[in-house]
C-alpha cells in the first residue's frame, strides 16, 4: 500500500540508513514537498519542517532585528542553516548535531555543505555548557565565549523530545547565550497528544524569558523567547 502511495503522490525514495540516534533514516523526495529526511517516520529536515521554520524566521526578519551570530542545537540535515544563511547571508552559523549520519544526509541531499556553517558533532546540552563556562577553564584553547543574536532550538530523535532540553538548567544555559535583544526559537511538535506537552513547555519557557510569543506553523508550535519585552 506504501509503494502504490508512494507511486501516485510522486515519492521518491533517495536513500536508506539505519543510525544508533535517530533510528530508521529515508531520504525523500516527492512532488509536494521536494527532498526532506524522515527519521522514525517523522520529517527531520526539509519538507513541512523546512517550511514551519521558514515563517518562523520570516518573522524575525520582518521585524529588522540584526542577526549577526546564530547557533542551532539540533542541526539535523541543515534546514535551519539553509534558511538563516538566506535572510542573514552574512551570519556566522554555527551548528550542533549529535547524529553525524544526519549531517552526512544534509550535505549529500539538503546542501548543508553549501550553507557555511561551523559543524559541530555532539551533545547540545553539553555543547552549551562548555562553551557557557568557558570562562573558567584556562587551559582550554579550543572554544570561546560566545554570545547568539539567534537560537534556534529543534532538538527531536524521531518523534521524542528528550527531557533534559526541558529541564531548569538548560533553559537558563539558552538565555545565558543570548545577546542583548537576542532571540532563542524552540520548536515542539503539536498534535495528538504533543499538544499538552507543548502548551506545558511554553508555560515553563515564561517564567525564564522576559517575553515568549507562541507560533503555530503547520503542525507546530513555536516560542520566540527574548530576553528583553520587546515584541517580535
Amino acid at each position: 500500500m506504501n509503494k502504490i502511495i508512494d507511486f501516485l503522490s510522486g515519492t521518491k525514495v533517495l536513500a536508506e540508513m539505519d543510525s544508533p540516534i535517530n533510528g530508521h533514516i529515508v531520504v525523500k523526495r516527492d512532488l509536494a514537498w521536494g527532498t526532506y529526511i524522515q527519521a522514525s517516520g517523522l520529517t527531520q529536515s526539509g519538507g513541512v519542517v523546512y517550511a514551519a521554520w521558514k515563517s518562523v524566521l520570516r518573522k524575525i526578519r520582518n521585524s529588522n532585528i540584526e542577526i549577526r551570530n546564530c547557533i542551532t542545537l539540533g542541526l539535523g540535515g541543515g534546514s535551519i542553516a539553509k534558511i538563516v544563511r538566506k535572510n542573514w547571508p552574512k551570519a556566522k552559523i554555527t551548528g550542533v548535531e549529535i547524529d553525524p549520519i544526519m549531517v552526512e544526509l544534509g550535505k549529500r541531499y539538503i546542501g548543508l555543505d553549501k550553507s557555511g556553517v561551523k559543524i559541530v558533532i555532539g551533545d547540545a546540552y553539553k555543547y552549551i555548557t562548555q562553551i557557557s563556562n568557558v570562562k573558567t577553564q584556562k587551559h582550554n584553547s579550543k572554544l570561546k565565549a560566545e554570545k547568539f543574536d539567534l537560537v534556534c532550538i529543534d532538538l527531536y530523535c524521531g518523534d521524542k523530545f528528550p527531557k533534559k532540553f526541558g529541564d531548569k538548567d538548560f533553559l537558563r544555559l539558552v538565555l545565558g547565550l543570548l545577546t542583548p535583544g537576542g532571540i532563542a526559537v524552540f520548536n515542539r511538535l503539536y498534535y495528538g497528544e504533543k499538544r499538552p506537552e507543548a502548551v506545558k513547555f511554553g508555560n515553563k519557557l515564561e517564567k525564564f524569558f522576559a517575553r515568549v510569543e507562541w507560533f503555530y506553523p503547520e503542525a507546530n508550535l513555536m516560542f520566540l523567547c527574548s530576553s528583553k519585552n520587546t515584541g517580535i
